[in-house]
């Protein structure tokens, strides 16, 4: 191929592939083809210490405009993490505290990275210009919408149908999502379809300070392993710092109507090879769990490595098919407290004493293959721990 055929295959790929609606598609197809780099925003907000599978649809589609040797923009919304975004939300969103969201950032880039390569990233945070914004500039700004532009979207509108609460901070986020284009004078900006109102918006402050409306690019949302949206705050997610054996595991346990949508929306494997299976799923040619093998094996590969994939192929052939407990099991010294608790603190299954005893309330630890319930229950040496089907510890 050409390197000419090459360049249009990668925008043929950008434009269609993952992709639910572009603002402008012509005008965009057309600086695409003339070369001139673009600057391309994507942002962020650290609700959630983790960064799952749904998030990388937009972020493959940067790594499509890297490749294409745009300027890639990879905003973390420290500010607008504390505020909230409900767009997606039946409700309001509380407020978050600043040190959460710090916290909860300390990790972006590392995952980031797995995907884009970070040393070509411009990477900002928007409390850099939106902490110094006085009250009379959020007004210039304000002035540019109506609040029927606000309450006129779709769960906006149900929820004060329905008689809840609707904060004048919802009124808000649009703004300040808005005027990080302004600020990083974004000509492309990224963002699932949940986001069209306050991805508009960046068209409207650009407008109003005089800067060239910046194209808009929006993803479809990814189906958690539910079946419902993949959300960190529903537990129904695949994250990127999940190890090889669970992300291999989560795979396998999703839902068999969302493996076509996996392939095409979360991998790059060929089309042709899509085709191939989705074919085959209907034709019962292949079978689900083989599709679902392949495409656990894809993705583990994707953000750890191909070794790391076939080991997690195997562990879980023998954990989940086999019921077997793996012979290779992480061993940790009890301590002076035997009680499951702090077992389970010290062996790093948990995080703290809470987490312990919510997962166990969900019938999810096990010691030696029999589920614990009993928080007073003690472990001896020999004993194996083991939280949901994929983690095991062991005492020595």
């Amino acid at each position: 191929m050409t390197q000419s055929a090459n360049t249009q295959a990668l925008i043929d790929t950008l434009l269609n592939r993952g992709v639910d609606e572009i603002i402008h598609k012509d005008e965009l197809e057309k600086k695409l083809k003339e070369g001139t780099p673009l600057r391309i925003k994507l942002g962020i907000d650290p609700t959630s210490p983790n960064i799952h599978l749904g998030r990388t649809v937009p972020l493959l589609k940067l790594r499509d405009f890297q490749n294409l040797g745009h300027k890639v923009i990879f905003l973390i919304g420290d500010f607008t993490g504390v505020i909230g975004d409900t767009s997606d939300k039946n409700a309001e969103r509380p407020m978050l505290v600043e040190d959460t969201v710090k916290k909860n950032m300390e990790t972006y880039l590392e995952q980031v990275g797995k995907i884009l390569d970070i040393s070509k990233v411009e990477v900002v945070r928007n409390s850099e210009w939106l902490s110094p914004l006085s009250y009379l500039e959020i007004c210039k700004q304000a002035d540019a919408f109506s609040i029927n532009d606000f309450i006129s979207r779709e769960l906006i509108a149900k929820r004060l149908e329905s008689g809840s609460r609707v904060s004048m901070r919802e009124l808000m986020y649009p703004l300040m999502q808005g005027y990080d284009s302004v600020a990083l004078k974004a000509d492309v900006e990224l963002g699932g379809t949940d986001q069209r109102f306050n991805l508009l918006a960046g068209r409207t402050l650009q407008r109003l300070y005089g800067q060239p409306e910046q194209q808009i690019v929006m993803c479809p949302l990814i189906n958690g392993l539910d079946g419902r949206k993949m959300s960190s705050s529903w537990g129904n997610t695949i994250n990127l710092m999940d190890d090889p054996n669970t992300m291999y595991g989560k795979v396998m346990s999703m839902q068999d109507d969302l493996i076509v949508e996996y392939f095409t929306l979360l991998t790059r494997v060929l089309t042709e090879r899509i085709d191939e299976i989705k074919t085959g799923l209907a034709n019962n040619s292949i079978h689900p769990m083989d599709a679902k093998k392949e495409l656990a094996h894809v993705l583990v590969a994707a953000y750890h490595n191909n070794e790391e994939a076939d080991k997690a192929a195997e562990y879980f052939k023998k954990t989940i098919q086999d019921k077997e407990v793996p012979t290779e099991v992480p061993e940790f010294n009890l301590g002076a407290d035997a009680d499951i608790v702090n077992a389970l603190v010290t062996s790093g299954l948990v995080k703290s004493k809470g987490e312990a005893r919510r997962v166990m309330e969900e019938k999810g630890i096990k010691i030696n293959g029999t589920v614990i319930e009993d928080v007073a229950t003690t472990v001896k040496s020999g004993d194996v721990l083991q939280k949901g089907k994929f983690n095991f510890a062991k005492v020595k």
